[in-house]
């Protein structure tokens, strides 16, 4: 048995694991005298860093995935602090009875069409709409609020009455505009 003379205590050391995609591998090749090398072939001028350290080793090097990875996270987090705003809605569908999806969006209307791709009848409707300063923490309320109050519940549905979803959701503090009563 043989064993191996480890020369370098750095190779032991823990990486952020990541998942290698064909297009990131695709970005670490080159071509050098009209001949394109893969990372792992010897001729790639960061083969040695790859055997030592992996990919994520010639990512970093190589400025790759660190810098595309922070650019797309902080477009998310711009995208999601500048729209707080937004409705509660309860939608409903004749398929399940006594039924009720209650949940947020920017714009109700325009939750409403992602829906009606998943019946082929296209007869979910919007019953109620209400306009809160940050929806996400008015969505979460209600959820609290109905599942005390509801027969039973199923991720965001709710077995109860309308009329009982509606008068929880109306004594979240909403806009100072009216909601926006669709099924009366």
């Amino acid at each position: 048995m043989k064993l191996t003379n480890i020369t370098t205590p750095d190779r032991f050391k823990v990486r952020p694991v990541r998942r290698l995609c064909r297009t990131s591998e695709n970005k670490t090749r080159m071509t050098i005298q009209g001949r394109r090398y893969r990372v792992g072939n010897p001729s790639h001028p960061h083969y040695n860093l790859y055997r030592k350290y992996g990919f994520s080793a010639v990512f970093e090097e190589m400025g790759i995935v660190e810098e595309s990875i922070s650019r797309l996270q902080q477009k998310v987090e711009d995208l999601y602090g500048r729209y707080t705003s937004g409705h509660i809605y309860i939608l409903s569908n004749p398929a399940w009875k006594g039924w009720y999806k209650v949940g947020m969006a920017v714009e109700a209307t325009d939750r409403l069409p992602t829906f009606q791709t998943g019946s082929p009848f296209r007869d979910y409707k919007l019953e109620y709409s209400k306009h809160f300063k940050d929806r996400r923490s008015a969505e979460k309320e209600a959820h609290i609020l109905l599942e005390k109050s509801s027969k039973s519940r199923r991720g965001e549905w709710f077995q109860s009455s309308l009329l009982n979803i509606k008068q929880q959701i109306e004594t979240l503090k909403g806009e100072t505009y009216a909601p926006i009563n669709i099924s009366t």
